[in-house]
């Protein structure tokens, strides 16, 4: 799991002489420069360097001249290799820049390599490779302009949130106001099902897709999915009897009814999209509108009726189990509203990963490129790859074991816990050629009568499937043989919901995007 991000450390120098004596410190001693990949330390940057080339095939200035880096991306890639500690060859080997996210600006204790000139790294045309002098340290002058800049910056992007945010307040009252004329004749809906809040929030997209009906046939009709939390639910009558339950992502309600079908004091259903009036509308229908209140709404925008609950029911996971960013609301909800020794459902989940052999699938989705009615279209390939596919893998394309790559405990987890890296090694089952890497999650709801969910290839299918990572170079492998492998998985920049998943297999490593 990754740690927070340390807060950004200012350096203040108000005198000249001050900041010359600063510069000249940094110059002939001062503090030793520590290696980006191994604990060996150094009197200067250029001696760092040079090791850094020639021990780990670490060649900063033609990483910049690959992207184009500026300061700031040196900045922002320094404090990446300090906190995610990625293997050198994937930093050169990268087709995207993993730094990319600004909060990788924010340095922690200044240090040796934030304080190096970047700009003029192969810039004289007299030095060698790097600055013969090892470093120009940046002035405490140029050092406190650019932290300046750096909250200028945030304080322009805080401003326009706000503008945005009282924007999308105003145009709520205006869609309040036009439900309130438009539906005044309509009394028949309880008190109790009043909307508490409707903010529009950020991921309107993404919850608006939820308004289509399709979504919610789909997952209702996925049977393993539902009747695993009817089970949970209706089979452990006592862990739900006389309690306050909150619904979260309640969608069509069919949670929301399980729960007060097992003797639910009240049941709390929360939902985003408008397919909620929908669900006001199926309670109604049920007959169930005196123990369940649905709510449409962001929950973290949205103040709930009651201080505690005593349980939580959720169903928040995504393809590849993080897709979507919903565990960031249950970790929300947890902390906020579940009463002490109260009930998560369900409450640990883990993601498993596999290797397949599908040589058929591979040559219609990859090698279709190499020739296309007679055009070579190999351009394409390189796209294609980074894409993660949402598919069922056949059990008979199954080539290694599977293994556990992380495990959540709900009750405890933070949000940070989509970011992760774990070393692992697969076996091959039989002979065959490593084609992809499929990934899938099992969820767990212990209790008296424990339920286990499973969305693996061997297992009935879900509306979640497998998720396939297909490789450019596939691996040969005969019965027994292992592969070392790791992942590396982190949120993307552009997209909070997506994320990023970096796997190594062997001496090849692969990015992929889910989102």
């Amino acid at each position: 799991m990754a740690e927070a991000y340390p807060e950004v450390s200012a350096c203040h120098h108000s005198e000249d002489d001050d900041s010359e004596d600063w510069d000249e410190d940094m110059e002939l001693g001062g503090e030793q420069t520590t290696c980006l990949f191994c604990p060996l330390h150094f009197h200067t940057i250029a001696v760092a360097l040079d090791h850094c080339r020639t021990a780990h095939n670490f060649d900063l200035l033609a990483l910049k001249n690959k992207y184009n880096m500026d300061c700031y991306s040196y900045i922002k890639m320094i404090n990446y290799i300090r906190l995610q500690k990625p293997e050198p060859k994937m930093l050169l080997d990268t087709t995207v820049t993993l730094w990319e996210d600004d909060c990788y600006l924010k340095p922690g204790e200044i240090e040796p390599w934030l304080m190096y000139d970047f700009d003029d790294l192969g810039s004289a045309p007299s030095t060698p490779h790097y600055a013969i002098d090892g470093k120009t340290p940046i002035s405490s002058l140029n050092f406190a302009d650019l932290q300046q800049t750096i909250q200028d910056l945030n304080l322009q992007i805080k401003h326009r949130d706000l503008l945005i945010e009282s924007y999308k307040k105003d145009m709520e009252k205006m869609r309040q106001v036009a439900k309130l004329i438009v539906g005044s004749e309509d009394s028949s809906i309880p008190d109790r099902q009043v909307v508490v809040d409707s903010t529009v929030t950020d991921g309107v997209d993404y919850f608006s897709s939820y308004s289509h009906y399709g979504i919610h046939h789909e997952m209702l009709n996925d049977k393993r999915r539902t009747e695993s939390y009817r089970d949970a639910i209706l089979n452990n009558p006592g862990c739900i009897q006389g309690k306050v339950v909150l619904d979260l992502g309640c969608g069509t309600g069919i949670l929301s009814m399980f729960c007060a079908k097992a003797g639910a004091k009240t049941v709390l259903g929360v939902d985003q999209s408008e397919v909620v009036y929908k669900a006001m509308d199926i309670v109604r229908e049920n007959s169930l509108q005196d123990r369940v209140q649905l709510i449409k709404g962001q929950l973290e925008k949205t103040e709930l009726p009651v201080e505690k609950v005593d349980v939580i029911v959720s169903e928040w996971m995504g393809y590849f189990l993080l897709f979507e960013g919903m565990l960031d609301s249950v970790v929300y909800a947890r902390d906020k509203y579940l009463a002490k020794g109260g009930l998560l459902l369900p409450n640990r989940c883990s993601i498993r990963l596999f290797g397949i052999s599908d040589q058929e699938r591979y040559d219609n989705l990859i090698n279709f490129w190499d020739n296309v009615y007679g055009f070579s279209m190999k351009c394409m390939k390189p796209d294609i790859l980074q894409e993660a596919n949402v598919e069922v893998v056949p059990s008979d394309k199954v080539l290694t074991n599977s293994v556990v790559v992380t495990e959540i405990d709900i009750n405890t987890c933070t949000t940070l816990v989509c970011n992760f890296k774990r070393e692992f090694q697969l076996t091959a089952l039989r002979s065959g050629v490593l084609t992809a890497i499929g990934g899938y999650f099992d969820t767990f709801s212990d209790l008296p009568n424990k339920v286990e969910l499973t969305t693996g290839p061997h297992a009935e299918k879900t509306h979640w499937q497998q998720t396939v990572f297909y490789l450019r170079d596939v691996v040969e492998l005969t019965e027994g043989q292992s592969i070392k492998c790791s992942i590396l998985c982190s949120r993307l920049k552009r997209n909070v919901r997506g994320i990023s998943v970096v796997l190594t297999i062997a001496n090849s490593s692969y990015e992929y995007v889910v989102d």
